[in-house]
């Protein structure tokens, strides 16, 4: 490995003028073709030419930037010499999932986001593609970054929930020697990664290859298992688990709340989008279907889940498909650069609009979709300025398939029945910041059920930070207090 490089070996003002762009992808027809990933295959000259970029900034804001910390100044280092499998190491350290965070997550607003060329008005480095590009490498010449199991401690521990945050607490327990046992409600390991979000972002080759590993640890999986249905957590308690993990996401869709929003066509985001994109044979069987969309698709929402389900609308052959949000552009949440695909693809937005009704054909199928116009007031807790209907503005759109992409919340039902958990008002679970404890003794929580809908990369430092504390108590001797 390099030795970090010194104001000698790096050039800022040449190298802040080396030219740049975004990274390639692939042309809109053929993406839309199929389901494959966006973005185009990159060499080794690519990478090593973009990561070239890189000024080394002695403040390193992009690793501030980045929820985990990632060392990325000094892994573009190894990477623009060549040295890819010493670039993914660097990431590995700590990232326990860079092939899929730099996939998804929304670089430019975190670590690109604050690249002096971002600043300039520049393409920044392509920070994300990078770091996917080199855990690519590793897998594709066989070589291992990954946590390898320790001498077994004999403390048990169980995790419920296989998503981003639950894996990688197991990968980091089980590597501590723990015997570790996954529980999931879906079929296959890897939660909202395998069952959320896309293929054309997202290959579940890549997550399986995640999960794969898990089993290489020694790790046990019960899917096809949900607590509250034969398992309860005190259930967990009495089969000698010396501490529980509790990582089940949020993954309720706010419901819309008009006339009509129960008629035929009309879809929650998840199941609309698991539907589509997974193999159904990884699905339970009354999902296995494929949804059938008509020629106009609506889609209600503004943040990445909206952007997910009208891009993969079009892919369904739907001759238009339409995000309808009710405020602005500016005040979208989601990730622009998914936002810059889409319309790349083909989508289009309306904005400053909100559905009060939907109506149905004969069939009792939806046929059109009442809307009211907005105006924006006064900002809202978020800080995003108040939505308000203008009078005398309804109207009504065609719309013969509507999608529900209003976001999620926790399971507060699922939460209320564990004894001796204090949660939130909204149901998500209340925990220690620092560790994830909860108000029992010797159960934890991380990911989404703590923290909302949050970002991947937010699910994975809360799965890192969750597990070295719950290393540390079982470690000390420490089990679940019963009830």
């Amino acid at each position: 490995m390099l030795p970090r490089p010194n104001s000698k070996a790096v050039n800022r003002k040449e190298r802040l003028d080396l030219p740049g762009s975004g990274p390639p992808r692939r042309p809109p027809a053929d993406r839309l073709a199929g389901f494959g990933e966006s973005w185009a295959a990159v060499s080794l000259e690519w990478a090593q030419a973009a990561a070239r970029r890189c000024i080394q900034c002695p403040a390193e804001p992009c690793v501030r930037a980045c929820p985990l910390g990632n060392d990325i100044p000094f892994a573009l280092w190894h990477l623009e010499h060549g040295l890819v499998d010493d670039a993914a190491l660097i990431f590995r350290r700590t990232s326990s999932m860079p092939d899929i965070c730099g996939r998804v997550c929304p670089q430019t607003e975190l670590c690109e986001g604050v690249c002096p060329y971002a600043k300039q008005g520049r393409p920044p480095v392509p920070i994300g593609r990078l770091e996917a590009y080199a855990a690519d490498w590793v897998s594709r010449e066989g070589l291992s970054v990954r946590a390898t199991a320790a001498r077994p401690t004999g403390r048990r521990i169980a995790i419920v929930g296989a998503g981003p945050a639950g894996i990688t607490a197991a990968e980091l327990l089980a590597g501590s020697g723990h015997a570790v046992t996954l529980f999931d409600a879906w079929p296959e390991a890897g939660g909202l990664l395998l069952y959320g979000i896309p293929r054309f972002k997202l290959s579940p080759e890549i997550v399986r290859r995640k999960t794969q590993h898990l089993s290489r640890l020694g790790i046990r999986c019960q899917f096809d298992t949900k607590l509250g249905n034969g398992l309860s957590v005190d259930g967990l308690v009495d089969h000698g688990f010396d501490a529980i993990l509790l990582a089940i996401g949020a993954g309720i869709g706010r419901p819309l709340d008009v006339p009509g929003s129960d008629l035929e066509g009309v879809y929650q985001a998840t199941p609309f989008l698991v539907r589509t994109n997974t193999d159904p044979a990884s699905l339970p069987p009354g999902l296995r279907a494929r949804p059938e969309v008509g020629r106009r698709v609506a889609v209600i929402g503004g943040g990445d889940t909206a952007m997910d389900c009208v891009r993969t609308a079009l892919r369904l052959g739907s001759d238009e498909a339409t995000v309808w949000y009710r405020r602005t552009e500016a005040e979208m949440p989601g990730n622009p650069r998914d936002r810059k695909l889409a319309i790349e693809e083909g989508s289009r937005f309306e904005w400053l609009a909100a559905p009060v009704g939907l109506e149905a054909d004969e069939n009792g199928q939806v046929r059109a979709m009442r809307l009211v116009r907005m105006q924006l007031g006064e900002a809202d807790a978020s800080g995003r300025r108040r939505p308000i209907p203008i009078p005398g503005s309804e109207h009504t759109v065609e719309a013969d398939t509507v999608v529900l992409a209003l976001g999620y919340l926790p399971d507060a039902d699922f939460v209320a029945r564990i004894a001796g958990l204090d949660t939130e008002p909204d149901g998500r679970i209340r925990v220690d910041p620092l560790t994830g404890a909860t108000s029992r003794p010797g159960i934890f929580a991380a990911g989404d059920n703590v923290l909302g809908p949050a970002l991947v990369v937010d699910a994975v430092a809360h799965g890192l930070r969750a597990a070295e504390a719950i290393d540390s108590f079982v470690s000390a001797g420490g089990t679940v207090a019963t009830r």
